[in-house]
């Protein structure tokens, strides 16, 4: 197990330097003049020079990729031209606001994913099985902003149930206001008592969670209701029923953990893919988080800042898969003989 995580993290490196390497070039090769940027619209040929210097500009290509691979390493992801503000500092500061909307959709998908996945395994071929899978391919089918933009229209339009959009209303903000202590409006407010502000802030955040949760509820059913199916025609299944033991124990003790393997690895796999699709789901709802403010950077062609985020995200998603596999490991001792 020891050299199956040596190899893994060995090649995660691997991964990331080359995907920096290609954001790098990609950056360099696309026409703009980020020292121009960086001065504002209207600098003097001085102040562009003196700004080239400044941000390392003026080096040989070779030697602002080195120097671009030591700052990676020591914590010195750049600066964004817009907002003159080191890359990861915004980075950790619009990533709990888009972990918190991520988490709670991934939530929401296992609460109701997994269960659906198996009473659609257990009643196949009847209603609540073709229910299941109508709702499974409009989760999965469904683009995530037009998705948005419709709980927008019944939840808000029609019945005023839930807010349009940002985290919090600006009269909670205003006279019930938070210390910031993680950085989730959720977790901060509940940690000082401010049920008021948590109240406002987990309605601004249902429509997003909904939203979010589309697509790996469409995964994780799908999932499970294959798995479960294949697990139930194993042999200590029909053993199982034969000692006597009740269809529920059959089911959620035994078929159950056994079906969770490819479930989990889903799920590791749409979570990583859910760092990607907050973009435009937080655009839709002006939610302040990593995908909003990766738009912006966009839009502004601000290159530290599309780097920095093209960097964080790999890493994101080969630490997830990496978790899945030793998740997996311990849920299958078959897994850590055959990595052995």
């Amino acid at each position: 197990m020891i050299r199956f995580l040596i190899r893994r993290i060995l090649l995660g490196i691997f991964v990331l330097f080359g995907v920096s390497l290609i954001t790098f070039l990609i950056a360099r090769v696309i026409p703009s003049e980020p020292a121009a940027r960086w001065i504002g619209p209207r600098a003097t040929a001085e102040q562009i020079a003196a700004a080239k210097v400044e941000l390392g500009l003026n080096q040989p290509l070779f030697m602002q990729y080195i120097n671009y691979i030591k700052g990676l390493f020591t914590g010195d992801w750049g600066v964004s031209i817009t907002s003159h503000q080191p890359v990861l500092k915004e980075l950790l500061i619009f990533l709990p606001s888009s972990l918190e909307i991520i988490l709670g959709g991934m939530l929401i998908a296992l609460i109701v994913g997994i269960p659906l996945g198996v009473l659609t395994a257990v009643y196949k071929e009847t209603w609540i099985d073709h229910l299941s899978r109508g709702i499974s391919i409009g989760g999965v089918s469904i683009p995530a902003f037009w998705l948005a933009m419709i709980l927008q229209l019944i939840f808000y339009q029609y019945l005023g149930w839930f807010p349009l959009g940002e985290r919090v209303s600006t009269e909670t903000a205003l006279l019930y206001p938070i210390e910031t202590i993680t950085g989730s409006n959720l977790i901060d407010s509940a940690v000082q008592g401010n049920w008021v502000y948590f109240s406002d802030a987990l309605n601004h955040s249902i429509l997003p969670m909904l939203t979010m949760a589309a697509f790996p509820l469409g995964v994780v059913t799908r999932m499970t209701r294959s798995s479960m199916l294949e697990v139930v025609g194993e042999e200590y299944m029909r053993v199982t029923k034969a000692f006597g033991f009740s269809s529920g124990v059959r089911t959620f003790k035994y078929a159950l953990k056994n079906a969770m393997g490819p479930t989990i690895t889903s799920l590791g796999l749409t979570f990583a893919y859910a760092l990607t699709t907050t973009f435009l789901i937080e655009s839709v709802f002006t939610w302040p988080g990593l995908g909003l403010y990766t738009s912006n950077a966009i839009l502004s062609s601000d290159y530290p800042v599309i780097m920095g985020v093209t960097i964080f995200v790999t890493a994101a998603y080969l630490i997830v898969n990496l978790l899945v596999d030793i998740t997996l490991a311990i849920l299958d001792p078959r897994i850590k003989v055959n990595v052995e």
